[in-house]
C-alpha cells in the first residue's frame, strides 16, 4: 500500500513537474510573439517616421524651390518695373516739352486798346517790341518797327493799334501825309477802336501842319459828330474854335 501511494505521489508531482514546464514554454512563447509584434511595430513605426521625413524633406526643398522662383520672378519684375517707370517717365518729359514748345506757339488771348483777340506768342512780342522803341522816343526806329509789323502780320489782331502807333510815329517825324494814310487805314479797319477819336485828331493836326486849314476844320468837325463824348472830341472843339 505505501509502494502504490509513493507511485501514485511521484506520479502526481512528475505530471505537476510537466505541467509547469508546458505552461514556461507558452510563457516563452507568448513573450516572444509579443516581442517580435512589438519590434514590428518599432520598425513600421520608424519605416513611417522616416518616410513622412523624407516627405517632408522633399516639401521643403519644393518650397525653397518655389520661394527661390518667385524671388527671381520678383527680380525680374522689379527690373521690368524700373525700366517700365523710366520709360514712363521719359515719355512723359518728352510729351511735356511737346506741350511746352507748343503752348509757347500757340496764339493766346490778349485785351488791347480795349479790344480782345488772339495772337501768337512771336506776334505779341514784336508788337511790344515796336510799342517799346516809340515810347524810347525813337520814332524813326518805331516808323519802321511797325510798317514791318504790319506787313509781316496783315490780319492780326494788332493792326487797328499798329496803324495808330505808325501813324504817330511819322507824325513826329514829320511825315504827315503819310501819317495821314495810316491813320485812315486804322479808322477803316476798326472805326469803334478806342483809339479812333485821338486818330482824327491827329489827322487834323497834320492837316494843320500842312497848312491845310479848310481840310483840318471838316475834319474836326467830323471828330465832334462822330465821337461827341471823347475827350479828343473836346479838345478838338478847342482846336477848331481857334481855328475860325
Amino acid at each position: 500500500m505505501r509502494s502504490a501511494a509513493a507511485a501514485a505521489a511521484l506520479l502526481c508531482a512528475s505530471l505537476a513537474s510537466h505541467a509547469a514546464l508546458f505552461e514556461d514554454d507558452e510563457a516563452r512563447r507568448a513573450i516572444l510573439d509579443l516581442r517580435q509584434r512589438v519590434e514590428s511595430l518599432r520598425s513600421q513605426s520608424e519605416q513611417r517616421q522616416s518616410d513622412e521625413n523624407a516627405q517632408l524633406r522633399r516639401s521643403l526643398l519644393d518650397l525653397q524651390t518655389q520661394i527661390e522662383q518667385m524671388r527671381t520672378d520678383m527680380q525680374r519684375m522689379t527690373g521690368q518695373n524700373e525700366q517700365l517707370t523710366r520709360t514712363v517717365t521719359e515719355l512723359q518729359q518728352k510729351q511735356q516739352e511737346i506741350n511746352d514748345r507748343l503752348s509757347k506757339n500757340e496764339p493766346a488771348k490778349v485785351e488791347l486798346d480795349g479790344r480782345e483777340f488772339t495772337a501768337a506768342p512771336r506776334e505779341k512780342a514784336d508788337f511790344d517790341a515796336a510799342l517799346g522803341i516809340f515810347r524810347a522816343g525813337q520814332f524813326a526806329q518805331a516808323q519802321t518797327a511797325f510798317a514791318d509789323f504790319v506787313k509781316r502780320y496783315p490780319q492780326s489782331g494788332y493792326n487797328a493799334s499798329a496803324l495808330f502807333w505808325l501813324g504817330n510815329a511819322q507824325y513826329a517825324t514829320r511825315n504827315y501825309n503819310e501819317a495821314i494814310a495810316n491813320f485812315r487805314s486804322m479808322l477803316s479797319l476798326s472805326p469803334q477802336h478806342e483809339k479812333a477819336p485821338e486818330a482824327v485828331l491827329s489827322i487834323a493836326n497834320c492837316q494843320i501842319e500842312l497848312k491845310d486849314i479848310r481840310a483840318a476844320r471838316r475834319t474836326l468837325e467830323d471828330l465832334t459828330k462822330n465821337y461827341p463824348d471823347s475827350e479828343a472830341a473836346q479838345a478838338g472843339r478847342e482846336r477848331l474854335s481857334r481855328l475860325r
